[in-house]
């Protein structure tokens, strides 16, 4: 068994070989490579070569000698600014060593026989591997051990230590009760949908309440908080001072114990109607993950949105996809615009949420295995993996094309945000999408959605149609469905060029219902069918520029580069 360690070294130089080749220009195929940096010489094997940018590389090597990924992120990254470099090198150090804690456990769950047996009731602070049997939907949650495949620190958590590693880690089975806040009432601002069912007839303070198990003090209510955010917040001059006045006390930690998703931030527990999605001030990869208080009303814009038959166009042609919805939440502001660190977006539980997996997990690499797509694809035999593709594009990815041709709005559905459901088989059976903060708004629309509305403005992110059509080019296409194609092919249960096939035919089908479903409704996929070059976000360049992609102005939220296109590619 190859060591932890050296797993997770690998995994590093692979994604940053992968990020430095797609934002340099660098031609990859099968065979040696050789690259010329400055005074060094830097030589790889390559064993796969993708069009997808899912390259497999082996035998990293500077000058003849073996390379750390914090000593390549220094190499690849010079003319970059030096504060940068360091910290993005100590980042990857840093998420090199979680990657090693991370399959350290996993082959531990192995050994113990964990894996496929896990049982129920366990708690995951005994060392963070007796977790309960999971379903798909927590496994896949799970599942990201080495994180993003094209990011030099994907699993950069800032400010964690080794205990608080195991027990907030999704990685690890994580499992914690969140922490409360006792806030005087008149600090704390929330809405909800009125008669959403995830909320079973309570308003968003009730349900705090319930979720809490305790009735707050008369004229007081509940904020609950991420452990790691409960004791960070105590630090901050504005809640130390509301609690030095008495205006707002901690309680510890109370109610069910919750188990972290893949975005850390947001917690599920397979009883409940409803997920938290927390604030958390870690920086992970590129951005600390706090709310802001447009993210928490846009959930609910997006709610009356759909209510309203704003896509009813969508909701016809595409029954099996569907918006998970945020239906509430509540938020310690001081009855003012800014937030504190204290809030909560309340996420509905997708009716049958063992059905469906997120696809950043089922696309995850594993030691010594196929990916989960890859052994459920496996299992459907000759033509498997052209069928999975199909239905993906036509469950997943097109009713994304269909929603922004009708109605503007533009999802962010990169992986970790795109929800595949399964039939038992592991076929896809339908699709979902969650995030209250990933919506934009093709500003062409504005007008149409706000007549809808009658609203004066909107909470979603207005920009210009050519923006959106690069955003949506790069989660869409190269982000999502090409990481179906790629993780395939490394699986060895198809030809990508035959895999890219699929995908080209498919949107070609879609083409004429695309183009009915609104003006220039097949703008985006007649350019993905026939461009030469499309847009890609540049991980590593932007790591380097310090941007945080959070706050960052949209126009300038993260560096975009031009690469080939490869449905163009695999058309030639």
């Amino acid at each position: 068994m190859i060591s932890p360690t050296s797993l997770a070294v690998e995994a590093h130089l692979n994604a940053i070989l992968r990020c430095y080749t797609r934002e340099a220009s660098v031609p990859v195929s099968a065979g040696p490579l050789t690259l010329e940096v400055g005074s060094s010489a830097l030589t790889a094997t390559v064993r796969h070569a993708s069009k997808t940018g899912l390259h497999q590389f082996a035998e990293v090597r500077v000058d003849g000698a073996s390379v750390s990924p914090e000593q390549l992120v220094r190499l690849l990254s010079v003319g970059a600014d030096p504060a940068e470099i360091d910290d993005l090198a100590a980042r990857t150090a840093e998420s090199v060593r979680n990657v090693t804690v991370f399959v350290s456990g996993r082959q531990a769950d192995q050994e113990d026989g964990q894996e496929d047996g896990r049982q129920a009731g366990k708690d995951a602070g005994q060392g963070g591997l007796r977790r309960f049997q999971a379903g798909r939907f927590l496994e896949a949650e799970q599942a990201l051990l080495f994180g993003h495949l094209n990011h030099p620190a994907p699993k950069s958590r800032d400010g964690l230590s080794g205990a608080e590693l195991t027990a907030y880690s999704p990685e690890l089975g994580g499992r914690f009760a969140v922490h409360w806040f006792a806030v005087d009432a008149e600090l704390v601002s929330s809405d909800q949908v009125v008669g959403a069912p995830s909320l079973q007839g309570l308003d968003a303070l009730q349900l705090m309440a319930a979720l809490a198990g305790i009735t707050p003090p008369s004229g007081r209510v509940l904020v609950p908080a991420h452990p790691w955010q409960a004791n960070d917040v105590l630090k901050r001059p504005r809640v130390a001072a509301l609690i030095a006045d008495g205006r707002m006390e901690p309680l510890g930690p109370l109610g069910a114990k919750w188990y972290p998703t893949s975005s850390l931030r947001t917690v599920y527990h397979p009883d409940l109607p409803v997920m938290l999605k927390l604030s958390l001030g870690l920086r992970i990869t590129n951005s600390k993950r706090e709310s802001t208080p447009t993210e928490l009303r846009r959930g609910l814009e997006i709610n009356r949105l759909l209510d309203s038959a704003y896509n009813a166009g969508t909701a016809t042609a595409y029954p099996r996809f569907s918006i998970v919805r945020d239906p509430a939440w509540v938020a310690l502001d001081e009855g003012g615009p800014l937030l504190t660190g204290l809030d909560v977006a309340v996420r509905e539980v997708p009716a049958g949420v063992d059905s469906y997996a997120c696809l950043a997990g089922l696309v995850a690499p594993r030691p010594g295995e196929l990916s989960r797509l890859g052994a459920a694809v496996a299992g459907h035999g000759d033509g498997g993996a052209e069928a999975w593709v199909a239905s993906y594009v036509d469950e997943v990815l097109v009713p994304m094309l269909h929603l922004y041709a009708e109605t503007g709005i533009g999802l962010e559905a990169h992986q970790q945000n795109t929800l595949v459901r399964l039939d038992d088989a592991g076929r896809v059976a339908g699709g979902a999408y969650r995030d209250n903060q990933g919506y934009y708004l093709a500003s062409s629309y504005l007008r149409g959605l706000l007549d809808v509305t009658g609203l004066s403005d909107s909470t979603l992110a207005v920009v210009d149609d050519a923006i959106v059509d690069d955003r949506l080019t790069y989660y869409l296409l190269h982000n999502q469905a090409l990481a179906v194609v790629g993780t395939l092919a490394v699986d060895g249960l198809a030809a990508e060029d035959a895999l890219l096939g699929v995908v080209r035919d498919r949107l070609s089908e879609a083409l004429a219902s695309l183009k009915a479903a609104g003006p220039d409704g097949d703008r985006l996929a007649q350019r993905w069918l026939s461009a030469d070059q499309l847009p890609c976000k540049a991980n590593m360049m932007t790591r380097l520029r310090g941007i945080d992609e959070v706050v960052a102005p949209l126009d300038a939220q993260s560096v975009y580069l031009e690469v080939p296109n490869p449905l163009r590619l695999g058309a030639l």
